[in-house]
């Protein structure tokens, strides 16, 4: 009889560590708020896990969209401008990774540009500040130019009307166009 008890015994011990045994769901866990929000307070809480973490999402093309996405989003609600301000440091070492991340996708270089060429016509600073741009840069100086020339000569019409507001606007430019054409005559 002892060695039936010791049997069963060992047999109720042994079927109660295996009952016991842990098993992990990641997708059940996160499906829990309070769960997913101890697993990021944790994740933020420790500057080496959130390290590996962001280096994780790095690898991931669609977590790296995710991640400039919403670092898009935080620098147009000015929340970033703040923290910013508030460090020069951290400001510097963002600008030289956004120009190094340009630099190396022309395609972001290319939205952001038109992001911020948007944004500044928005306003009529902005385009101000846009136009004294172009006028200090000889560089976008030369580009404009050679825009609107292409455009003038795709359309004539634009052209015309251009002509007439910057005559209507400006009487000396147009005594100066007179000059130039009797010159070249």
């Amino acid at each position: 009889m002892k060695t039936k008890v010791k049997l069963l015994m060992t047999i109720g011990l042994v079927g109660t560590m295996l009952s016991c045994k842990s098993s992990f769901n990641a997708t059940e866990t996160m499906q829990v708020a309070e769960n997913r929000n101890a697993i990021y307070q944790e994740i933020i809480a420790n500057p080496f896990q959130l390290t590996n973490f962001i280096s994780e999402a790095q690898k991931s093309e669609e977590a790296k969209k995710t991640l400039m996405k919403a670092h898009m989003e935080q620098m147009e609600s000015g929340n970033m401008k703040m923290m910013m301000e508030k460090n020069p440091e951290m400001k510097e070492k963002m600008q030289s990774h956004m120009q190094m991340m340009m630099e190396k996708n022309p395609e972001m270089m290319q939205k952001m540009q038109s992001k911020m060429l948007a944004k500044m016509m928005e306003s009529e600073k902005g385009r101000k500040m846009l136009m004294d741009e172009i006028h200090n840069n000889e560089m976008m100086k030369m580009e404009m130019k050679a825009k609107m020339m292409q455009m003038m000569e795709k359309n004539p019409e634009m052209m015309e009307e251009m002509m007439q507001k910057m005559m209507e606007k400006n009487p000396e430019m147009m005594k100066k166009m007179k000059g130039k054409m009797k010159k070249e005559k």
